[in-house]
């Protein structure tokens, strides 16, 4: 016997998927930046020298919480079509993309590995790209949430990719601790 949901129902569990998946996500990506001391308040990050094409410290805040927040929508939406086909592989290919978005911070800003954090970028993008393909499948919405996500972390791999080229000699350095302090 196969019962089919109303779309109230459906509209129902969507909401509810999006009730705990929405706040989860915006908080794991804070913890992961805050606990890695990410930011231009980190010193070794502060002596870096910034690519041309980098934005304003302000901007990474913005962008990531509306970019979790896009991917708990996305993800609510696979975990709303119950019953779908290849939903399990889906949400098994988000949760590794996912960790693997939790690690670069880690690694670069509290490693101070700006090979490994390449690595680990270009890690994700074939994952989110994997995700994404996935997610087609399942519901084009879910997808389609996703798109914002992949251009970021495209411009991200640019981005860790010139801090390399640019800052070679303090890849996998730890800052020196010195300060210089003026007696006014």
């Amino acid at each position: 016997m196969n019962l089919l949901a109303s779309s109230g129902q459906l509209r129902a569990s969507f909401l509810r998927w999006s009730l705990v998946c929405v706040p989860a996500l915006v908080l794991l990506g804070f913890l992961s930046g805050a606990l890695a001391q990410s930011g231009p308040q980190n010193v070794w990050f502060a002596a870096l020298a910034k690519p041309a094409v980098y934005p304003p410290p302000a901007a990474f805040g913005i962008v990531w919480t509306i970019l979790y927040a896009m991917m708990g929508f996305s993800l609510a939406l696979i975990l709303a079509a119950r019953g779908a086909s290849g939903r399990g592989l889906a949400c098994g290919v988000f949760a590794l993309q996912f960790l693997v978005n939790l690690a670069w911070s880690p690694v670069f800003f509290g490693m101070h590995r700006i090979t490994g954090a390449l690595v680990v970028i270009a890690v994700l993008d074939v994952l989110v790209l994997a995700t994404i393909a996935l997610f087609w499948r399942i519901r084009v919405k879910a997808a389609l949430l996703l798109v914002p996500y992949l251009a970021w972390i495209l411009f991200a791999t640019y981005l860790n990719y010139a801090f390399l080229q640019i800052n070679r000699d303090l890849d996998g350095k730890a800052p020196s601790g010195a300060e210089i302090r003026y007696e006014i």
